[in-house]
């Protein structure tokens, strides 16, 4: 049997576990298992791989910048973006790859046919940077907004200006995540328009605060449920190759 999981702290809302016993009994795979860990100190993750026997594995949040030092070799993609969301367990050996990047650039570029040439990425954390690497990747600008000194942008530098020259919004701090619902992003919502398209990467609830305020506005707007399972996928796929 064939061991994977997700890693993380807490993890206990993670779609992950559902995601992949749902995929493995629907493709008849009788030899993997897929669960979830809790791991408060990612220097333990050699530890939790032997303990556990795992082939592989997702990081999600808190690790997926803390745990590259504890990796023995990445993907190319994984070194430029700074950030791990999938590790391949081999003779001992952990490898580090990312599907983030994939999973938010395929669920998004059909939505970028109305001409979106810029962005605002709320947050600067490991996910951010895997949107800033697919934004690369579809030739569209962005600028970055942080409560501290990381962003191109604080919150309370974003006024009507701003909003107007960036239509596409991505939110990718974990601010509306459940059950912490009634928090979102710091913006002049009443500077929103139809022309917006507004990303959050979280999926639990499927309508943040921040979708909600903006949809009221007008502005088209979609969940971060497409990315994680493009994402998955793709990991299985590198678990397999």
């Amino acid at each position: 049997m064939r061991k994977f999981a997700v890693v993380g702290f807490p993890v206990k809302h993670s779609f992950s576990p559902a995601y992949f016993e749902d995929k493995f009994r629907k493709e008849a795979i009788a030899d993997a298992s897929y669960s979830a860990i809790e791991v408060a100190d990612i220097s333990d993750i050699k530890q939790v791989v032997k303990t556990h026997n795992l082939a592989g594995f997702n990081v999600t949040i808190p690790h997926k910048q803390t745990i590259l030092p504890f990796l023995d070799s990445m993907s190319e993609a994984a070194k430029v973006i700074g950030a791990v969301n999938t590790v391949t367990v081999r003779d001992g050996k952990l490898h580090g790859d990312n599907t983030d990047y994939i999973g938010f650039r395929k669920s998004i570029r059909s939505l970028l046919r109305g001409g979106f040439q810029s962005a605002l990425i709320f947050g600067t954390g490991g996910s951010s940077a895997a949107v800033k690497y697919a934004l690369n990747q579809l030739g569209v600008l962005y600028s970055s907004v942080s409560r501290g000194k990381d962003g191109d942008y604080s919150y309370l530098d974003l006024d009507e200006e701003t909003l107007r020259e960036n239509s596409l919004l991505i939110n990718t701090t974990p601010l509306g995540m459940s059950p912490k619902l009634d928090e979102c992003v710091n913006i002049p919502y009443e500077f929103l328009t139809k022309r917006h398209l507004c990303i959050d990467l979280i999926y639990t609830p499927a309508e943040t605060l921040f979708l909600q305020k903006a949809s009221g506005q007008g502005a088209r707007v979609k969940n971060g449920l497409e990315m994680l399972q493009i994402q998955a996928d793709e990991a299985w796929k590198i678990w397999n190759s």
